[in-house]
């Protein structure tokens, strides 16, 4: 197939690149660089089945940037958005624009194509859940003016629009919520609890953990999600699906498991004041990816840190 992904030099989007090449179709990467990194996409380079396009989607995507069919796009994934606390609230607006006139103008992409279209939502719809764990019929507990309303309403907007793109015009489209993830090409300072913790813990710094660090999180390996988006854009079904790890664990213990998994460091946990709404606790239901996609993670959570701890011990060090 002929593929279109937005944010494709991201965490997730250069990840879901490399598992559609290996399945043998031709990738065409979107992104402006404002979070992601051309590092993420580096090896790519010299790839025939692969094309990448400097491009802000919050601007259509029309010729002579993209030829009109019939060089049609068989499957567009839309995973272009600053998606870390720092990335969000450094680009507020932009995070706003490219989760609404982005989802718009990359959906009336697709009618044009006839492609099929996901969209790359999140479990910060649910904001600080008073639900728990969070099913994708709850409908969440955001602040809509919040410190991190731009990102969360700007997601929510995101859905609404996909659906109604699939009633109203017949688009053929596909939803899901993201969880915590982690793994290889996180920016390591983007503000996200796994990484900011490998990072502080292989510089020996002190780790940072907001509040008494009693707060939740569930954490999915980045291979496992990505074929969880994988399958849910190749299945049959268009309400939103939860994606992610629903084993749970306090900020506290993630802190430990990283010092334990990392000999000789000296770093120690230090308590700073928790950040405006910051949600206490998260984890998925994922009943419904279970039953419908055959989708759970198989990734030991000590086994993927240990992964990406050998990442960033390299990583650094070139740094």
């Amino acid at each position: 197939m002929r593929i279109l992904i937005s944010g494709a030099a991201g965490f997730l989007g250069s990840h879901l690149t490399d598992l559609l090449l290996s399945q043998g179709h031709d990738v065409i990467g979107v992104d402006n660089f404002i979070t992601g990194k051309p590092q993420n996409i580096a090896h790519l380079e010299g790839n025939p089945h692969y094309r990448f396009i400097k491009h802000d989607v919050i601007d259509p995507l029309d010729p002579p940037v993209l030829p009109d069919p019939p060089s049609k796009l068989d499957r567009i994934y839309h995973m272009a958005s600053p998606a870390s606390p720092i990335g969000y609230a450094r680009h507020q607006v932009a995070t706003m624009k490219v989760n609404s006139q982005g989802t718009w103008n990359l959906l009336e992409m697709a009618l044009k194509h006839g492609a099929r279209f996901l969209m790359a939502s999140t479990s910060e719809c649910y904001g600080d859940p008073a639900v728990h764990p969070q099913r994708e019929d709850y409908w969440g507990n955001v602040n809509p003016i919040g410190l991190r309303s731009m990102y969360d309403e700007a997601k929510r907007f995101s859905e609404a629009c996909t659906m109604a793109y699939h009633r109203e015009r017949g688009a053929d489209t596909r939803l899901v919520r993201i969880f915590n993830t982690y793994g290889p090409r996180m920016d390591p300072y983007d503000g996200r609890v796994v990484i900011s913790f490998i990072r502080q813990a292989l510089n020996n710094e002190p780790i940072t953990v907001f509040g008494d660090g009693r707060q939740t999180r569930s954490l999915c390996y980045v291979s496992d999600l990505i074929r969880g988006i994988n399958a849910t854009m190749e299945h049959d079904f268009h309400e939103p699906i939860n994606l992610g790890n629903p084993s749970e664990i306090t900020i506290l213990q993630i802190a430990k498991e990283i010092i334990d998994l990392i000999p000789g460091t000296t770093s120690q946990v230090v308590h700073k004041p928790m950040p405006p709404d910051d949600p206490r606790v998260r984890c998925p239901d994922i009943t419904r990816a279970r039953q419908i996609l055959g989708w759970y993670p198989v990734i030991d959570r000590r086994e993927g840190l240990a992964k990406m701890i050998e990442y960033y011990r390299d990583e650094l060090r070139r740094k």
